[in-house]
């Protein structure tokens, strides 16, 4: 089946929501797809997240298609939770608890993935708990991830001063004709759509250092 082809596919699976339910579900609005994308847990958003944030992933795809094999004398199945079309290449993810990696069914499974998954010089993932404070970013800057929110003038004056070396508290300073309010989100926005950049693996305040992208 061909890259193309997969793209446009829809869910494998289906779910519905109800009280008391074990799985956190749910839809998130991607900048990189300009619609919905479904996850089936928190873990899953938060690798919705990432894959929205990074700026080599064309294309996201949940549930992108359901993989047989025969183990044990069995039929094993498996649908893997999302398909990341990047400018390198596939990569198919499957998201899960670090808790949960050692056990010999989820082993088992992920084993036989990444082998017919690498066959096909695809990459496979399987990804876990990422680092709190880089994930707390990253959900401090999705809201701010929709453009059409932003006036277009103010982003351009910011893509056109050199902020780089400014603190992230400063940039309303730089362009003090315009709203404070605006200014300091169009910055958020810009530092999700890689315009500027910063540490992430460090809270992110006032004296953040801006960084202009090369």
């Amino acid at each position: 089946m061909s890259i193309d082809l997969l793209s446009s596919a829809t869910p494998w699976r289906t779910f519905r929501w109800y009280r008391g339910q074990k799985h956190y579900s749910g839809s998130y609005w991607s900048a990189t797809m300009r619609d919905h994308v479904i996850y089936e847990s928190r873990l899953e958003l938060a690798r919705l997240l990432f894959a929205d944030f990074d700026p080599l992933v064309r294309g996201i795809v949940a549930q992108p298609f359901l993989m047989k094999t025969v183990g044990t004398g069995e039929i094993r199945k498996h649908i893997p939770d999302y398909l990341l079309i990047t400018s390198q290449g596939p990569v198919l993810v499957d998201v899960k608890p670090y808790r949960r990696l050692t056990k010999p069914e989820v082993a088992f499974t992920f084993s036989w993935t990444r082998q017919a998954v690498e066959s096909r010089g695809w990459r496979y993932e399987v990804w876990s708990e990422p680092a709190a404070v880089e994930l707390e970013n990253l959900r401090f800057l999705a809201g701010y991830r929709r453009d059409r929110l932003f006036p277009s003038d103010v982003l351009d004056e910011l893509r056109q001063t050199d902020l780089d070396g400014t603190a992230l508290g400063d940039v309303p300073q730089v362009l003090p004709h315009q709203p404070e309010f605006c200014v300091r989100a169009a910055v958020c926005h810009l530092l999700w759509s890689h315009d500027l950049q910063t540490d992430l693996s460090q809270p992110l305040s006032a004296s953040a250092l801006l960084r202009q992208t090369t």
